[in-house]
């Protein structure tokens, strides 16, 4: 229960919780934002990490820091390094672990869903690994599965590295020009909900037709 009172807290001020840290750690706040970005990117197990709501809040407060220890420029270039190489390793963890899982040792994973996500990637995959950046949950899950699916390297890195900074530089520019809008600063909290859930919406209007169509007769 107490994590998700952090949870909800880091949520809702996550304004106030940058500026702690930009004022605790200094040029430091650039190497944790890396790892934050890396990991939620990087690890199937990590979605839950903020990702569109903490780039926000970068550049907002990139707009507002006189000592000029956190820029947008730099805030940008690294984390868009962070969010490539997040993927690139995910993308490694599923070429490695994928194709052992689908030796038919385990029931529910079956060669022919391999075979699908194969099929899927060759035909969507550019596309999907661009546009998933943008979506929560599934940016964490588009890298392992082109990794599953054998998706060609260099391809994979076309579209992860183009985007990878697509979504960092969307997302800071946004929290650059807009988030110190008298509106949006009093309501950082509310607007980052909204970020989340506008972000979410694609996710669940997804799920919810491959729901339907499964059920059809």
């Amino acid at each position: 229960m107490e994590l998700v009172y952090w949870f909800v807290d880091l949520v809702l001020h996550l304004d106030r919780h940058l500026v702690e840290l930009l004022q605790e750690y200094g040029l430091w706040i650039h190497a944790i934002l890396f790892l934050i970005v890396f990991a939620e990117t990087g690890f199937v197990v990590t979605p839950f990490l903020p990702g569109d709501s903490l780039l926000f809040a970068v550049g907002a407060l990139a707009a507002v820091d006189v000592s000029g220890t956190l820029t947008a420029p730099l805030a940008c270039g690294l984390l868009g390094t962070a969010a490539v190489l997040g993927n690139t390793l995910n993308y490694q963890i599923g070429r490695a672990v994928g194709p052992p899982a689908f030796s038919g040792r385990y029931r529910l994973l079956k060669m022919e869903h391999l075979r699908q996500t194969e099929a899927f990637f060759a035909r969507h995959g550019g596309k999907t690994i661009i546009l998933s950046r943008f979506l929560p949950i599934l940016r964490t899950f588009a890298p392992f599965v082109a990794g599953v699916g054998r998706m060609a390297y260099p391809r994979f890195q076309v579209y992860n590295v183009t985007g990878g900074f697509s979504w960092v530089l969307l997302f800071v520019g946004s929290g650059y020009l807009f988030g110190n809008v008298p509106l949006v600063r009093n309501n950082f909290g509310i607007v980052t909900i909204l970020i989340v859930v506008v972000s979410v919406i694609p996710v669940a209007l997804t799920v919810l037709r491959s729901r339907r169509a499964a059920l059809r007769p």
